[in-house]
C-alpha cells in the first residue's frame, strides 16, 4: 500500500471525506524523505507540519540542564508533529529526530487551515488528530504512573522490537523513566541472558 492511501485509510478511522474533499486534500500534500540522525522539527523552531510516517521511527525529546529526555517515539503508520508548537505558531519546546530513515507525507500548517475553511469535514479532521494526540499523551501520563518500566519496555518491544534493540540505552531510558542501569536489566530478562 502506498503512503498515501496508508494515510487516508488512517483519516478514514477518524472520518469519512467525500472523495472531492479527499482529492482536495490530498493535492497538496508534500512527501519527503530525511535521513537517519535528521530533525523533522528542531527545539525553538515553530513547528509548520503535521507528519505521516510511511517508513521509519522518530523520537521526540527535550534538553533539561543539557540532559536529554525522550518523551515519545512514533513508529510507521503513525501521525507526529510538535503539536503545541503547530496550534500555537510558537517555538517547539521538543525536537523531533528521525531514528532511522524516513520516509513521510507532510500536512502543512496553511493547507489545514485553508481546508477547515473550505470544508465542513476540515474541521471534524483537525478536531479529531487534536483528540488523538490528546489521547496518546494522557495513556502515556498514565502509563508512566500506573505501570512498571517492564510492561512499558515490552508495549515498545511488540510495536518494534528491531529499533528498541538498537536504540541507545540513555534516549530508552529516559523514555520508560529509569536509570540507564534498571533498563539493562530489563534489556537482558528480555534476550534470555
Amino acid at each position: 500500500m502506498n503512503g498515501l492511501n496508508q494515510m487516508r485509510e488512517l483519516i478514514s478511522s477518524f472520518t469519512r471525506l467525500r472523495e472531492e474533499e479527499w482529492q482536495q486534500f490530498s493535492k497538496l500534500l508534500l512527501q519527503k524523505s530525511f535521513p537517519k540522525g535528521s530533525y523533522l522539527c528542531k527545539e525553538g523552531q515553530v513547528e509548520h507540519y503535521i507528519f505521516f510516517l510511511v517508513k521509519g521511527a522518530t523520537r521526540n525529546y527535550f534538553l533539561k540542564d543539557g540532559k536529554e529526555f525522550t518523551v515519545d517515539f512514533q513508529f510507521e503508520g503513525d501521525m507526529v508533529t510538535a503539536y503545541y508548537s503547530f496550534i500555537t505558531r510558537q517555538p517547539s519546546m521538543i525536537a523531533i529526530q528521525a531514528v532511522e530513515d524516513i520516509e513521510a507525507i507532510l500536512i502543512p500548517y496553511q493547507l489545514l487551515q485553508d481546508f477547515y475553511q473550505e470544508f465542513h469535514s476540515g474541521e471534524r479532521i483537525g478536531r479529531l488528530i487534536a483528540e488523538f494526540h490528546y489521547k496518546k499523551r494522557l495513556e502515556r501520563e498514565m502509563d508512566l504512573l500506573s505501570t512498571t518500566a517492564e510492561d512499558r519496555y515490552r508495549q515498545l518491544m511488540d510495536r518494534n522490537p528491531e529499533l528498541i534493540r538498537n536504540t541507545s540505552v540513555k534516549h530508552l531510558s529516559t523514555y520508560l523513566g529509569i536509570q540507564p542501569e534498571s533498563l539493562s536489566r530489563i534489556r537482558k530478562l528480555y534476550s534470555g541472558n
